[in-house]
């Protein structure tokens, strides 16, 4: 069989997201709060009541000296990879077992240099225009005024518009897992003149689509190949400078899900500096499977290379504790709401256009997961969150929440494509990818060029430069308006 990441059996003999996940949370809530791990162990319908718990995870994060979170990322993490398997023909595995083991097979690599010019200066697309300067630092203070952004997020990117030598990253090496990812900085950061050690599938239409991004970019693309008895075509074409790469032996590209001793040992062959960044993304439950292969991976390469940075995206969907100015405004606006949301919201006998804060205090809990997304997303989601929060103790760590974007992902969920396209009438802003991928990867750029410390209370972290689109400062509980904003967005998201 071929060698593959997979779930533990459960009490039934099933292979069971659900049961993965629920023990999962469980094992992270335990020590902190027993009577929160004993519910999620109890959950029954864990499919439809995982948001609850998952708010427990957070809620219970926020003791006094700020320790309690640690505690939780801890735990969890460790549940995740003392319960993954590593299946192989000779047994079943841990994925740190895995990788300690010899690869089955070496990968190659390929190279693309580009051939094009270099972007000396901070450049962010915006509805058609191409912000710099002042249209960016006026763009950047309308964000702010309106809740789109924290004001963490403007500092930052001012700060990389006014240091434009810090965007060349050829001083290291960006890994980008998922490197077709749309949210992902690889565009930008290629287009800076740096190198991208990409890491996807191995799909002729994703290598096709990043070698070409790479062909026509300033910088250099590096990808793992298969070894193979065959030669391999001239990575950069001989004839063609801008040309594809066409490797005879195969279509670059890796599965993470079985291929993890292999990619470690070719990452670990790089003499640069690396920034890991996580940009994976996998339908239903792959997508757990592959978080914590990464997060197996990543800790592996980290261990051996300690200098080694890491870089994560997180969803605005999602349980996040919030600063006292974001409960503020959201409490204001949910107070000059107008009569007819007032009405509205009686008329629903009190399901719709709830407030997002019923209480001014800090840190507020903002709950924007969208049940519709599942405890897959979630999970895989909250792994990346946790393995952040502990590695930032005592190594770089870029990390930021990204807004709600337009990326074909979201898109082909009906409901959600529904809703983000009447998203603007409480509040939030739906970015295009373009514009979301530059900001993300000025943010980057910001936290590898000035790392920060751990605070005392992780959830601080989490809230720095936050462009959560206005999920956090909405009148509105997110979940009581989606509803009412997918109404307003149908006949949009339909054309």
């Amino acid at each position: 069989m071929t060698p593959l990441t997979d779930f533990p059996t459960d009490d039934s003999g099933r292979r069971s997201s659900n049961s993965f996940g629920r023990s999962v949370v469980a094992d992270a809530l335990h020590t902190t709060d027993p009577a929160a791990a004993a519910a999620a162990e109890r959950e029954t319908d864990w499919r439809r009541g995982y948001p609850r718990h998952f708010r427990a995870l957070v809620e219970a994060g926020l003791s006094a000296d700020g320790s309690a979170a640690y505690e939780i990322a801890e735990a969890g993490l460790a549940s995740v990879q003392a319960r993954m398997r590593y299946r192989r023909d000779d047994g079943e595995f841990t994925l740190a077992q895995a990788l300690m083991a010899a690869p089955g097979h070496p990968l190659e690599t390929v190279e693309v240099t580009g051939t094009g010019t270099a972007e000396k200066e901070l450049l962010v697309p915006y509805r058609g225009e191409q912000l710099r300067g002042d249209t960016l630092h006026r763009r950047l203070d309308a964000w702010v005024a309106a809740g789109v952004v924290e004001e963490s997020v403007a500092e930052a990117v001012r700060e990389v518009a006014a240091n434009p030598d810090w965007l060349d990253l050829g001083d290291q090496h960006l890994v980008a897992f998922g490197a077709g990812a749309e949210m992902g900085p690889v565009a930008s950061v290629l287009g800076w003149g740096g190198t991208v050690v990409a890491v996807d599938l191995p799909r002729q239409d994703l290598w096709e689509r990043t070698a070409a991004l790479a062909s026509n970019s300033a910088g250099r693309l590096l990808a793992p190949l298969t070894a193979t008895s065959g030669p391999v075509a001239d990575p950069v074409g001989a004839a063609d400078p801008g040309a594809i790469p066409q490797p005879v032996a195969g279509v670059p590209g890796v599965d993470l899900l079985s291929d993890l001793g292999a990619v470690a040992q070719w990452l670990l062959g790089f003499d640069e500096r690396l920034i890991l960044g996580n940009y994976v993304y996998a339908p239903g439950a792959a997508y757990p499977k592959l978080a914590a292969a990464l997060d197996a991976l990543v800790m592996h390469v980290r261990h051996q290379r300690p200098e080694t940075a890491l870089a994560f995206l997180a969803t605005p969907t999602d349980v996040y504790a919030v600063p006292a100015e974001a409960v503020a405004q959201s409490r204001s606006r949910f107070a000059a709401r107008s009569y007819r949301a007032r009405a509205g919201a009686a008329l629903s006998g009190g399901t719709l256009l709830r407030p997002n804060y019923p209480y001014d205090v800090e840190p507020g809990i903002n709950d924007s997961l969208v049940p519709q997304q599942g405890p897959n997303y979630a999970l895989a989601k909250r792994i990346h969150r946790w393995r952040a929060t502990v590695a930032r103790r005592d190594g770089v760590v870029s990390f930021a929440v990204a807004p709600p974007t337009r990326t074909r992902s979201v898109l082909s969920n009906r409901l959600l494509a529904a809703a983000y396209a009447g998203a603007h009438v409480f509040d939030v802003e739906i970015f295009e990818p373009a514009t979301a991928s530059r900001l993300m990867a000025a943010l980057l750029v910001h936290q590898i060029r000035r790392p920060r410390p751990a605070a005392a209370a992780a959830w601080r972290d989490e809230a720095t430069a936050a462009a959560h689109g206005g999920l956090w400062r909405t009148g509105y509980h997110p979940r009581t308006a989606l509803p009412l904003a997918a109404v307003r967005g149908l006949p949009a998201s339909r054309s």
